[in-house]
């Protein structure tokens, strides 16, 4: 890789890291943590690529974009941000940036982001850019303001989400979003209408049975009532046969003018389109991009950042502000959630209504917790099998995620570590805390393990003996 790379980040660690790693793959590296210095620089002609954090002392890096480009038209610029929400991924693509990660990012995966970009810009490449044109950088509208839109999430299952629905939310195609109820399916249907050219038009969410009625005419009025905004078709897999064929007849009928349809399912619909139930011809109408928002149980690594979030909400509309202890945060972290995050928002709702003490007690938690009913995860018992093959479907999804796209390069360490982190957890929990005997039981040495704990973020502690 041969290049001058401009770094701007405000943390000198990550300056540091950047610096030595794009200078021992054969880059030239000036690293700053100023905004104006970095401006400076590309005014000067310096630079072939430029890294940039998004919140800096002097500035936003997001929005000094418009006058780089102005500036050095073919420069490319990747994003890095602690802000793991998918506004940022969304904002970094409507001011045009090359790419974006988050914060903590995989360091082999920006080399090869960064190898790219100044390949493509020596090239005369355009950016990485969504799948239609994109207008100027637009502000994002009040009614989906990222306090509200509890789209956080640092596991690359969900930025490579957020990464999808940036790239998807102007291209003139049907989405399909699927997932187990309760992952906010309506929420990615909502970010897809609120940040793209369609917004000022309605945004009209209907149940499938609407588009089953009398011969069609309900859905010919949400139609015409949708006019050129978005129409959201809620459950999907409940529609029947007849239903389904005249779905298909009112979707062949839209005028280029109409509405974008975007359908929403629980689970996936393979299983009925294997059984017959599903008409093939209606699910390739529906599926011209395919989002699947992942279990909260498959993205451990956000629960607690979740959790954040809605007792920041929770305070905020006047409940006590309270947060959670490490033992309640432990128990969280343990627990199945069978009704994903919108099973985590009522329980934290309901701690912070009923509850007076600042911090969350384990036992609170319990109690809150026992509450609900402890039911398997829909589809978990037709998921059964052996682990092999439960691998084998997450990390199809995973690949199924990227759509026609690959995923980034450093697949391999990135699916030891999803594996590898719930097995040294769980570990950890059966044998109560103690780090020898977790050691001894997986066949590993106590250094080893205290390696993989600090690697992986496992909070080590004496637990609960379980076994």
């Amino acid at each position: 890789m041969d290049g001058t790379v401009l770094v701007a980040d405000d943390d000198r660690t990550i300056r540091t890291v950047l610096t030595q790693a794009l200078t021992r793959a054969g880059c030239r590296v000036h690293a700053t943590s100023s905004l104006t210095t970095l401006l400076r620089w590309v005014e000067e002609g310096k630079g072939d690529l430029v890294v940039t954090d998004v919140m800096m002392p002097d500035g936003n890096g997001i929005e000094m974009l418009p006058r780089i480009k102005t500036l050095r038209p073919g420069l490319p610029v990747i994003v890095i941000s602690a802000q793991n929400t998918i506004m940022t991924a969304i904002q970094a693509t409507e001011a045009e940036a090359w790419d974006y990660l988050p914060k903590p990012f995989d360091l082999p995966d920006l080399l090869s982001r960064a190898g790219k970009a100044m390949e493509s810009s020596r090239r005369g490449g355009a950016r990485v850019a969504p799948a239609a044109p994109q207008p100027a950088p637009i502000p994002v509208p009040e009614a989906a303001a990222a306090t509200d839109l509890p789209l956080v999430g640092r596991t690359p299952s969900m930025q490579a989400l957020y990464r999808l629905v940036a790239r998807v939310m102007n291209a003139e195609l049907p989405a399909l979003i699927t997932g187990e109820s309760g992952t906010g399916k309506s929420l990615i249907a909502r970010a897809l209408h609120d940040f793209s050219d369609r917004r000022a038009q309605p945004f009209v969410l209907a149940s499938a049975q609407d588009f089953g009625s009398d011969q069609g005419s309900g859905g010919s009025a949400l139609m015409a009532r949708a006019r050129g905004g978005s129409l959201v078709l809620d459950g999907l897999g409940d529609l029947d046969g007849p239903a389904q064929a005249r779905l298909v007849r009112l979707l062949d009928a839209l005028p280029s003018d109409g509405p974008r349809i975007i359908a929403i399912a629980d689970g996936s619909l393979n299983g009925a389109l294997e059984a017959g139930l599903f008409r093939h011809d209606l699910y390739y109408r529906l599926s011209g991009v395919t989002l699947h928002v992942p279990p909260l149980r498959e993205r451990i690594e956000d629960i607690p950042l979740l959790a954040e979030h809605f007792l920041a909400r929770a305070a905020r509309e006047g409940g006590n502000p309270r947060r959670l202890s490490n033992a309640a945060l432990e128990l969280v972290r343990q627990y199945r959630w069978p009704g994903n995050v919108r099973q985590l928002e009522n329980v934290i709702r309901r701690l912070v209504i009923t509850g007076q003490e600042p911090e969350i007690s384990r036992a609170e938690m319990e109690a809150a917790l026992n509450a609900h009913p402890a039911a398997s995860p829909p589809g978990e018992a037709a998921e059964a099998g052996t682990l092999a093959e439960s691998v084998a479907r997450h990390v199809r999804r995973y690949f199924e995620l990227h759509g026609a796209d690959l995923p980034p390069p450093g697949v391999y360490q990135r699916i030891l570590r999803e594996v590898e982190a719930p097995l040294i957890d769980i570990a950890l929990e059966y044998t109560g805390g103690n780090q020898a005997r977790c050691a001894d039981l997986l066949g590993i040495n106590r250094n080893t393990l205290r390696k993989k704990t600090n690697e992986l973020d496992i909070r080590v502690t004496r637990r609960r003996k379980l076994m």
